[in-house]
């Protein structure tokens, strides 16, 4: 093959040409400091750049931001658990001071006064929130955990109990004996008043969430009696307003009857083995010995583990609401008016309560519980939220009431007991008011007797059922903590993950700045070269040897 100087021209300018680009080359990645900067450049490098381009931004993602958010919430709920106990525990220890003796009449108005303070603090560390969201109301966390003012709002809920739900309660019946004073104690309706006017009773009872509910509606009581064919929960009726039905197996077999507290429906239900009475203002059902027992004859049975066969629903209705209550809508299945942004009841266009269901699952085989999970990691989640009916029970702010109603009842007979001596002392010998007033004295005073008993098994029961919240409460406090705790493994886990992504991404995508620059030197050198040598053979032609 003849090679002539224009074939050598052409060489050697495409060999400078690929020199130069190859120097172009290294010079881009020195100023980009990459291996590549378009993916025909390299595509195996592209492509592993994209994927842990991805595999970094994700572990930022958690590492940045869903960590911390979660670590936040957890320790904002740490915090209101943290002061959950120590409510409850300064609780339990009023209880146990009231227990001791001598307990004055000082000593109790310390008391009652400390215990109505942890009653309403109780409930108010439930509203704790995290950047506008309420960390203890599962996924309503736009909605706060108790009612923040008085509201006219008809809810219809249904509590589901057990047989643990039934309690022993003592009712002490003080009569008119409260009523007497200097001018109305020899009149007709105090002159007669003696011991034998004043009982105490034993009673069996339910105490629902609430009290203050609906006087115009009765309850209904019904039992869990299994699940049918098609998986859904079958259930008897056990009392409503009609009663039983002659005839009828799922009719009711006790019949409820409404009284007012100040009926004195403590006594009649003691005095009817199949009496079910219903007292709205206190929030209390009363069982007859009868009632009482068949309810305690309930069992969940041990072939069924969806379902528990010895559960009670209560539904009862309550339509108004002071500040702090807390919202049925977080702790049971209830249907309730839907309101507007000004608490307004919604109406149709026939004016009737548009009405919005809450939990409907609870009461069917599949309950689903509002949990709030967080992504932590690749293909991890983690519960970061504690739900009010896991620590904020109701029973917290009725057991104090309760106890609190028993020492202002203790305090009202001591106050009676004083004024009656006082008006004694004015008397004179011989004067016919003072058998009177002594009658009335004694009735006083042995109903003193009977709501200091009282007041004592309510202070002993107090410190078991506040133990017991305690332990909810301490239950979740270790769980919320476990979680911490986990998320910070998951944490250094997600560092490590983080800077190893990191480091393969610049192994992959980098390039070695020294080898580079080394390189472009060569490249540079090699360029200058071919330039010369392309100079020598570019000045001889054909001519130079005719």
């Amino acid at each position: 093959m003849r090679i002539t100087n224009k074939i050598m021209q052409r060489n050697n300018l495409s060999n400078i040409n690929t020199n130069k680009m190859y120097q172009d080359k290294l010079s881009t990645q020195m100023s980009t400091q990459k291996k590549i900067n378009r993916p025909s450049d390299d595509p195996v490098v592209a492509i592993r750049s994209l994927r842990l381009r991805s595999n970094v931004t994700e572990i930022t993602q958690y590492y940045s931001k869903n960590i911390p958010d979660a670590e936040s919430w957890i320790t904002i709920t740490q915090d209101a658990l943290s002061k959950l106990s120590d409510v409850i525990s300064n609780m339990s220890s009023q209880c146990t001071r009231g227990t001791n003796s001598p307990f004055t009449t000082t000593d109790r108005g310390i008391v009652l006064e400390q215990l109505k303070l942890l009653s309403e603090e109780v409930y108010a560390t439930g509203d704790a929130d995290y950047a506008g969201r309420y960390v203890f109301t599962g996924h309503r966390t736009d909605t706060p955990l108790s009612f923040l003012s008085e509201q006219n709002r008809e809810y219809e809920i249904t509590e589901q109990l057990d047989k643990n739900a039934l309690d022993s309660f003592t009712s002490v019946n003080t009569g008119n004996v409260l009523e007497v004073n200097s001018v109305n104690y020899g009149d007709t309706n105090h002159k007669d008043i003696s011991e034998d006017d004043i009982t105490s009773v034993d009673v069996h009872r339910i105490r629902l969430a609430y009290n203050d509910c609906q006087a115009g509606s009765t309850p209904e009581i019904t039992l869990v009696t299994g699940v049918d064919a098609n998986g859904n929960i079958t259930t008897s009726k056990f009392a409503d307003a009609t009663g039983p039905v002659a005839g009828d197996t799922t009719s009711a077999k006790y019949q409820i009857v409404t009284k007012n507290a100040s009926d004195d429906p403590y006594t009649e239900v003691s005095k009817d083995p199949d009496a079910v009475i219903y007292v709205p203002e206190t929030g209390e059902l009363l069982f007859g010995e009868n009632a009482y027992e068949a309810l305690m004859a309930t069992k969940d049975s041990e072939l069924t583990s969806n379902v528990n066969e010895g559960e009670i629903r209560v539904t009862y209705k309550k339509d108004h609401w002071q500040k702090g209550d807390l919202r049925p809508e977080h702790y049971f299945a209830c249907e309730a008016d839907k309101v507007d942004d000004a608490g307004k009841v919604v109406t149709d266009a026939a004016g009737n309560p548009i009405k919005i269901s809450y939990n409907d699952t609870y009461l069917t085989t599949n309950a689903e519980r509002q949990v709030i999970e967080y992504d932590v990691g690749f293909n991890q989640t983690l519960r970061i939220n504690s739900r009010a009916d896991e620590c904020f029970n109701h029973g917290i702010g009725r057991e104090v009431d309760d106890i609190i109603n028993a020492m202002q009842d203790v305090l009202d007979l001591e106050a009676a007991q004083t004024d009656i001596k006082k008006i004694m002392e004015k008397l004179d010998e011989g004067d016919p008011g003072l058998q009177i007033l002594q009658n009335q004295l004694d009735a006083v005073e042995k109903a003193l007797n009977f709501a200091k008993a009282k007041e004592q098994k309510m202070f002993e029961g107090g410190i078991t059922s506040f133990q017991k919240y305690l332990d909810d409460a301490n239950v979740c406090v270790t769980a919320c903590g476990s979680r911490g705790s986990k998320l910070d493994l998951v944490k250094n886990r997600s560092q490590n993950q983080k800077t190893t992504y990191e480091t393969l991404k610049s192994q992959n995508e980098d390039i070695d700045i020294t080898e580079v620059a080394i390189q472009l030197t060569s490249a540079e050198l090699t360029y200058d070269a071919a330039l010369m040598a392309a100079g020598k053979v570019m000045k001889t032609t054909l001519l130079d040897f005719i």
